[in-house]
């Protein structure tokens, strides 16, 4: 009876650990296309002259932000977490709905990040129109550190 009822709380644990990749998988690859922009257009964005440089926004772990992010972005945490998306709020709470915001994670392969996507949805529920988030699609290292985009490290 004993190994019945840990067998069954086994394939509870394996089912709830494969539902729960299946919607960071869901939820990634939800957001519209027409709010992604690639590596390669944000650091043109970064590199064109003027005031109109977007709030660069990291919702991933701290060790990774610390290992390297994108110049001149904000630590928020991750955004998978009540306390991230919390922080998120907060911070943007004050800016004007145009300002024009840019999300980033890197922490996996798009698929299977569980940061961008809640990320997306708080800053659109709270009304903002001008928002991306860089489509990163293996992890930060390959996609930006590896290809010589800027690179900041520590905070």
């Amino acid at each position: 009876m004993k190994t019945a009822v840990c067998l069954s709380k086994l394939v509870l644990v394996l089912a709830l650990v494969t539902l729960c990749g299946a919607q960071a998988h869901a939820q990634a690859t939800s957001i519209p296309k027409a709010r992604l922009i690639n590596p390669e257009e944000l650091v043109k964005m970064l590199q064109a002259s003027g005031k109109g440089k977007p709030l660069m926004i990291q919702v991933g772990s701290h060790v990774l932000y610390a290992q390297a992010h994108i110049p001149g972005s904000e630590y928020i945490g991750p955004t998978s977490t009540e306390a991230g998306l919390q922080q998120l709020r907060q911070r943007v709470s004050s800016l004007p709905r145009t300002k024009s915001i840019v999300l980033y994670c890197g922490c996996c392969p798009w698929g299977h990040c569980p940061n961008v996507k809640p990320a997306d949805d708080v800053l659109q529920a709270m009304g903002f129109t001008n928002v991306k988030v860089l489509y990163i699609s293996n992890n930060f290292g390959s996609d930006w550190v590896d290809k010589g985009y800027p690179t900041a490290k520590g905070e």
